[in-house]
């Protein structure tokens, strides 16, 4: 009978906090401003594709080079391509990758911190080495190693942002369900002989739910940076791919004559992070306690 009551009882928290968030985010200019910007990226990578028929590896001799202008409004590359055409197209790959990318990162890395912190003993002392001695690497360099071993492509790229990612999840899950399992209410579920598993799936989890929508927001931003960093440098998206890493280190050699090849897949990229990340803050001051 207490198990039920207390079920219920986080069912019906777990809804008020959506229904809270729904409401701050509407309230908080910040937040809601970069969500509808970054909303807009979403619909064109969406319906872009369908909208725009037109082939983004589509070459013309005829148009090399051309600056913007009313028939291509961000000029052609060197192989006479639209770039707005592939920016449109790129907007669908760029937020699929790094979606895909974190993804991985939040499902590996929950799955460990939460074992780690509750489990303890000798799981938590080999998850925690493990983490440490890949912690003192950079999440790049790290990716770069891991897309040097399975060889340049994007899905490659993919799995590489997404494993780099891993330690520093997992080590701030563990420090939070540390916290979370010292509570009363974890002690009163155990006392009651609830499994563990339905303690960490009905307690555990949706208790570091603010922490995962928060950190999952700002990986995202991250996971496009690195992503079109591995890109940029040809060990993530390979041409014609029409990826805005890639689009930069094409246009990298036209900086001069026709500038348009960097600027443009450059703003976009600019652009979305900044989306992401202000959206990512503004979840961080409705969810911290000691915001206002």
């Amino acid at each position: 009978m207490q198990a039920e009551t207390m079920k219920k009882a986080t069912i019906i928290t777990n809804r008020k906090n959506k229904n809270n968030l729904i409401y701050s985010i509407t309230r908080n200019r910040k937040a809601l401003f970069s969500f509808l910007l970054l909303l807009i990226f979403i619909i064109i990578g969406l319906i872009g594709p369908f909208i725009i028929t037109v082939d983004p590896n589509k070459s013309d001799i005829n148009e090399l080079l051309q600056s913007p202008s009313s028939k291509h409004p961000f000029g052609t590359d060197a192989l006479g391509r639209d770039v707005f055409t592939r920016i449109i197209y790129g907007t669908r790959i760029t937020i699929t990758v790094a979606l895909l990318a974190v993804a991985i990162t939040v499902t590996i890395g929950t799955f460990l911190g939460v074992m780690s912190a509750y489990l303890g003993g000798f799981v938590d002392n080999l998850i925690s080495r493990i983490t440490e001695i890949f912690l003192a690497l950079p999440g790049i360099v790290l990716a770069l190693a891991i897309v040097a071993v399975l060889g340049p492509s994007l899905t490659n790229a993919m799995i590489a942002v997404g494993i780099a990612s891993i330690p520093g999840f997992t080590r701030l899950i563990r420090g939070t369900t540390l916290s979370i399992i010292q509570s009363g209410y974890v002690e009163a579920s155990r006392s009651i002989g609830s499994s563990s598993w339905w303690i960490i799936f009905h307690q555990i989890i949706p208790n570091i739910t603010s922490i995962l929508i928060v950190y999952t927001t700002l990986a995202v931003g991250g996971a496009i940076l690195e992503t079109s960093a591995l890109s940029y440098i040809g060990l993530g998206a390979q041409p014609p791919t029409p990826e805005w890493g890639a689009m930069l280190n094409e246009g990298s050699g036209y900086l001069t004559e026709a500038w348009w090849l960097s600027i443009f897949p450059g703003i976009s990229i600019t652009v979305i992070v900044f989306a992401i990340n202000s959206f990512g803050d503004a979840l961080r001051d409705i969810y911290d306690p000691k915001a206002k």
